[in-house]
């Protein structure tokens, strides 16, 4: 039996512009786990209850980092227009924009693509990263 592939077999482009679009702007959840809390509180020289108390938020049995009243999350510097824990980002916001719903359809590649303005755009990811990228959480 063939394996049908997705529409973006060929590929899709993607290389962020650093606008810091996806980090601000709308409230929303950035899902974080138990690893990914303690790597965060490392960075930051903090208990990992303490980290867990001011950073993030419990959305039923799962944890979300916690944002500013205007929907930026907690670790976007408004005036830099930069991530502080870049190099501790979660899983989300490492595969970004290679989500799920982002991908389901062509149409959804093509809104993404208008709202950010690094997709579409600059270095060529193949199907196989693309899809390990997918792989790691469902959004």
């Amino acid at each position: 039996m063939a394996t049908s592939k997705p529409w973006y077999k060929d590929g899709l482009r993607f290389t962020c512009s650093e606008c810091g679009d996806c980090c601000t702007g709308f409230s929303g959840y950035v899902w974080v786990n138990k690893e990914e809390m303690e790597k965060l509180a490392g960075m930051l020289d903090l208990e990992f209850d303490e980290f867990e108390r001011l950073y993030t938020r419990k959305i039923g049995i799962r944890y979300s980092l916690k944002e500013f009243p205007n929907g930026s999350c907690v670790f976007f510097d408004e005036e830099k227009r930069n991530c502080q824990v870049y190099e501790g980002r979660p899983r989300q916001c490492r595969t970004w924009p290679f989500w799920d719903s982002n991908l389901r359809t062509e149409d959804e590649w093509k809104k993404t693509c208008e709202s950010c303005p690094g997709s579409g755009k600059g270095k060529l990811f193949q199907l196989k990263e693309i899809e390990s990228r997918r792989d790691v959480l469902k959004i």
